[in-house]
């Protein structure tokens, strides 16, 4: 039956389990495992074929290399000069000669500027600033000093908020290449509806977390591999799954998951960076099914103590039935590609079931295998090794609170209640919301450890101390000039949720804002971004100061997995266009704010998952990490130099914002 119909139909399973006295589902899964046991062994055949044919070119290799030690040439009875070398040269020539063009173009370029040619303006000798007195007045009768080690604040070309490039060449894709492609995601969607399907024995519940755990025994029974990718001690693998519903159909998240820039607008708080190389299959029109992507992308963690995860994956899509999507991520694997990656993504990705009313249920599963080439930071030991960091929790927590706030978006009537009647139009909600999700984008990029950005290290503050970088700032959307930014991250004994009441609260911000000189705001008008309140935007008006035109622009997000609290200065002309429904895109924005998450300790409570709920509470028992990260404007000259007085100045006040947070929270010592 197998060797004339490998494929057997409903029909022809049924007539099979009659005659038979098993299962359907036995009958499909016996075909299954025979045609993978056949497709291994053509392959398995194949690669004797193909191993004979590559020992046989190898042979005629070194035998032709052999020969030509022995040749001597008819000219002058010596050696003769290999093409190598001959093609060394011409390569060295070529670059040299474009070196050359370049440092020309750039000469002439400078000349008009300053005035006389390049060649006559004497050499720039290099900063030591190692050598300087960086010390500076004290909180707590001890200066934080800055000098140590010299001070690395080179200006990095581009903008924090533009795309960097991404770091590889681009790749040519043979015929072959996409076809074991396809295979390669045709078997890691296989694997991962079965991982999303199958409860007992694969997952188990787990008694410290109360979520779903991987059992590996069983995995690698169910899905043999030869062996694991990194040949290291330090390999760990983090599983989780988790499920929910979101308020948008299925088509519109599958429609954002397949584009990689919605994808990043999606995810701004994961998603650092994404980018589609090639399309190797656009499959069905309107439904994405059969499409295929090959892409990189770089997940992140808002500290600048948590390195960015880099992946280079295959996205594949497949409607499975009306209404019904299952997407799966799987790392490809590129020889110039791999010491770059320290994570690689086994099958992954989630079940979109359409719901009634514009819902869908999500089910969502991650599972990576990752090399820590060095040690996770303490505070973030638990909280990533845990699962919570990259795990599908907060993915699915995320999601939940992004649909909302798009969902926000699209209603078209306007609410005095949550407008404060300041905000005339829906067009004017939807500038504001537009102006407000650009500014938690650029200040989740400020606070990246992507490839675009070089931390350097203050020390003094605590054990972690201040991480400051440069950039210059050339975009629209953000203020011309060398911008500085700098953040640091600690532990406090509250929990999550606290902290945030803390920072969203207006009363209690002159406790925390040191810029405020302790003039109490008050809230101008009002945005919701969904049904949990502490998902909105506010514009704040600071009392009794002299910048009466200056008003205060905050967007706070709250779900399971953490927080944020982001707020921007825009002056009132900027903050008038943006509410008349104008196109905000052009008002500069440099955002500075908190991210909080808890610690990553286990509950004390009775541990039951609660991610399905979009309304997160981070309810959490013991502590939080808190980021603080401000951005400051250095000069308003692209070409000016980093002034020391500025980073001495970030450093003060973000040590000084962090010992009143502390003071506020009743835990000085922390």
């Amino acid at each position: 039956m197998f060797k004339e119909c490998p494929h057997p139909d409903e029909k022809q399973r049924l007539q099979l389990s009659r005659e038979l006295g098993l299962a359907p589902r036995q009958i499909k899964f016996w075909f299954q495992n025979r045609r993978t046991q056949m497709k291994a062994q053509h392959e398995r055949s194949d690669n004797c074929a193909l191993r004979a044919e590559n020992d046989k070119i190898r042979c005629e290799n070194i035998a032709i290399r052999e020969a030509l030690k022995n040749v001597i040439c008819p000219s002058c009875g010596g050696p003769p000069v290999t093409e190598d070398s001959y093609f060394d040269d011409q390569k060295l020539r070529m670059e040299n000669a474009q070196l050359k063009e370049e440092l020309d173009r750039v000469s002439s370029i400078a000349a008009k500027y300053i005035g006389r040619p390049i060649s006559q303006l004497p050499p720039v000798q290099p900063i030591h600033i190692s050598s300087l007195d960086l010390r500076m007045a004290s909180f707590d009768g001890h200066g934080i000093g800055v000098g140590g080690p010299s001070l690395d604040l080179d200006l990095l070309p581009g903008s924090s908020s533009s795309m960097p490039n991404l770091p590889f060449q681009p790749v040519v894709i043979s015929e072959m290449d996409k076809s074991l492609m396809t295979d390669v995601a045709a078997n890691a969607m296989e694997e991962m509806l079965r991982l999303l399907q199958t409860n007992e024995p694969l997952w188990i519940k787990s008694t410290t977390y109360g979520r779903d755990v991987l059992n590996l025994e069983s995995y690698e029974r169910i899905f043999p591999r030869a062996n694991t990718l990194f040949k290291s001690p330090n390999v760990r693998i983090e599983a989780s799954r988790d499920s929910g519903v979101v308020i948008m159909n299925g088509l519109a998240l599958v429609d954002m998951f397949m584009d990689s820039n919605k994808w990043v607008e999606l995810f701004p708080t994961i998603v650092s960076m994404a980018k589609t190389i090639e399309v190797i299959s656009s499959g069905m029109l309107g439904s994405h099914s059969g499409s295929l992507q090959l892409m990189y992308e770089e997940l992140q963690v808002l500290s600048p103590l948590v390195p960015t995860r880099e992946f280079y994956i295959l996205r594949y899509c497949q409607q499975i039935e009306q209404g019904l999507w299952a997407i799966v991520n799987v790392s490809y694997d590129f020889p110039q590609f791999a010491s770059q990656c320290q994570a690689h993504r086994l099958p992954s990705g989630c079940l979109i079931q359409d719901m009634p009313n514009g819902y869908s249920k999500v089910t969502w599963v991650e599972h990576v295998e990752i090399e820590d080439k060095t040690p996770t930071h303490r505070l973030y030991r638990e909280l990533i090794h845990s699962g919570l960091a990259f795990g599908a929790e907060r993915w699915l927590a995320t999601l939940g609170r992004m649909c909302e706030r798009f969902a926000c978006l699209m209603v078209s009537s306007t609410s005095t209640r949550d407008l404060g009647g300041v905000i005339p139009s829906p067009e004017g909600k939807r500038s504001m919301m537009k102006l407000s999700q650009r500014m938690v984008n650029n200040f989740c990029t400020s606070i990246s450890t992507a490839n675009s950005h070089r931390w350097t290290t203050l020390s003094g503050l605590n054990e972690v101390g201040v991480r400051v970088t440069v950039h210059k700032s050339s975009d629209p959307g953000q203020p011309n000039g060398v911008v500085l930014s700098a953040a640091t991250t600690f532990w406090l004994p509250v929990t999550a949720q606290n902290v945030f009441n803390f920072f969203k609260d207006e009363r209690t911000r002159p406790q925390w804002d040191v810029l405020s000189n302790g003039n109490a705001v008050q809230e101008v008008a009002h945005i919701a971004n969904g049904p949990n309140p502490g998902n909105c935007i506010s514009v704040l008006r600071a009392f009794n100061t002299s910048q009466n035109n200056m008003l205060i622009l905050q967007e706070s997000c709250i779900d399971n997995s953490g927080s944020l609290v982001v707020y921007c200065p825009v002056d009132l002309p900027a903050i008038n266009v943006a509410m008349s429904g104008e196109d905000p895109s052009y008002i500069p924005l440099l955002p500075s704010g908190f991210t909080i998450s808890p610690d990553g300790h286990p509950d004390q409570g009775d541990g039951a998952s609660t991610s399905s709920s979009a309304h997160g509470n981070m309810g959490r028992s013991g502590g939080s990490l808190i980021t603080v990260a401000f951005q400051i404007l250095v000069s308003s000259l692209p070409s000016a130099k980093l002034n020391l007085e500025s980073v001495t100045t970030v450093n003060n006040l973000i040590g000084t914002t962090v010992q009143q947070i502390k003071a506020a929270l009743n835990c000085p010592g922390s």
